[in-house]
């Protein structure tokens, strides 16, 4: 298996830093030898933020991250993404990226720019600014980017550090941007032998040139139905409908997160999930006890942002899932069979609905779940007796120890 050869000295991705001192303080704690020395810890790092709409829960899932990494183990640099785009030399505190009450944590933009370069047969970390010389932050051995929604978990950013010759945690280029778009998740799922529930794909072409086939579509399958945007995630933009006079209103919102949407007949039954890690050594995916997603608070119709990041005690996991044995065994069985269908690597959680019948339909997968100490994903690994900085650890390896290039 042959590796990229990009060209020497490109430079990457851009952003900016918060200030002098934390490029001056990166750099003095950057004087480590070239990555062809075993004796230094292997650098990553971390990135998060980004242009999405699911920007602060990114920072929430940093916080989670920074907060557990072994330190002892790992040379860790922050890097955030501004909603701008712009990538910056982040500060290092968990505290700052925590989601508090009232408050969503936010990269800002500064004036320095964060590049990622191949320099000399390694990845380097470069500051530069105008009328600058530019700062060498060190080498860079792994990229955790722990980004939600389109521009990171779209196969765009993956996209780039496939560019650059640099591993990085998780799923490659096609995996990513089929796990982000619901529609095409979908389709492979169903190609795959997977239930797939009723739903249309509406593309901004056909609502603006023909709402009302839309609204007749709709209503063919049936009522209550759920407006989603095609390429968001964390139930951003996302609607429940009880009747066609409510349509027209969820399609406006959740054109505000995509243009494209995806709507859904309402499926009755319990929301079970499956967390899925890559398998070692050519081994088959590794999948947790299914959980259950149980919404505690009236207030909510279904799982939406509130309940999943902001409010307290709307929710909860019960892992183990109170299955029957073999559909406990089936959840397992379905959700790396998911995680295989897409080409997914490092980590997904696969949703199902589990029905009065027996049924097990497929939802969709997440190739970069919520990672905060509280997210489904790490609490589902953490109830089959991996802890989170265990987990955090397995998919840095994972990473490392994946060939660059086509694999």
């Amino acid at each position: 298996m042959s590796e990229a050869n990009p060209p020497k000295s490109a430079p990457l991705s851009a952003a900016t830093t918060s200030t002098s001192e934390a490029a001056d303080g990166a750099h003095k704690s950057a004087d480590a030898p070239a990555s062809t020395d075993k004796t230094r810890k292997p650098r990553v790092a971390v990135l998060f933020g980004g242009r999405s709409s699911e920007h602060a829960v990114s920072c929430v899932t940093a916080a989670g991250v920074l907060s557990a990494i072994d330190r002892c183990k790992y040379d860790v640099v922050p890097i955030g993404i501004a909603k701008s785009g712009q990538w910056v030399l982040a500060g290092g505190d968990p505290s700052s990226w925590s989601l508090s009450t009232g408050r969503l944590p936010e990269v800002e933009a500064a004036e320095r720019t964060v590049s990622l370069a191949e320099i000399g047969g390694s990845h380097q970390l470069m500051v530069t600014a105008p009328n600058e010389v530019p700062v060498e932050l060190g080498s860079v051995d792994v990229v955790f980017p722990l980004l939600h929604g389109p521009f990171g978990e779209d196969g765009t950013i993956q996209g780039l550090l496939e560019l650059s010759d640099t591993r990085y945690v998780g799923a490659g280029v096609l995996a990513s941007a089929v796990g982000m778009d619901k529609h095409y998740m979908k389709v492979i799922f169903a190609d795959a032998g997977l239930d797939v529930g009723p739903y249309i794909a509406v593309t901004d072409r056909q609502w603006t040139n023909d709402p009302q086939a839309v609204r007749d579509s709709v209503a063919a399958l049936g009522f209550p139905v759920f407006v989603k945007p095609a390429r968001a995630g964390s139930s951003m933009g996302i609607s429940k409908v009880d009747s066609l006079d409510q349509l027209d209103a969820a399609i406006v919102q959740a054109r505000q997160h995509d243009l494209k949407l995806v709507i859904e007949a309402g499926i009755t039954g319990r929301e079970i999930e499956c967390a899925v890690l890559e398998g070692r050594n050519g081994s088959g995916p590794r999948t947790s006890m299914p959980g259950e997603v149980v919404v505690t608070d009236l207030d909510h119709a279904f799982y939406d942002f509130t309940a999943k990041y902001v409010q307290d005690n709307a929710a909860s996991l019960s892992c183990p899932a109170d299955l029957p044995a073999d559909a406990a065994q089936r959840v397992r069985e379905l959700a790396a069979m998911a995680f295989e269908a897409v080409g997914a690597e490092g980590l997904s959680r696969v949703d199902f609905f589990y029905t009065p019948a027996g049924e097990l339909i497929i939802n969709e997968i997440n190739t970069m779940p919520g990672f905060t100490p509280k997210s489904m994903y790490p609490q589902m690994w953490a109830a089959s007796g991996l802890d989170y900085p265990e987990l955090i650890d397995e998919l840095l390896q994972l990473a490392l120890n994946r060939k660059t290039g086509l694999r």
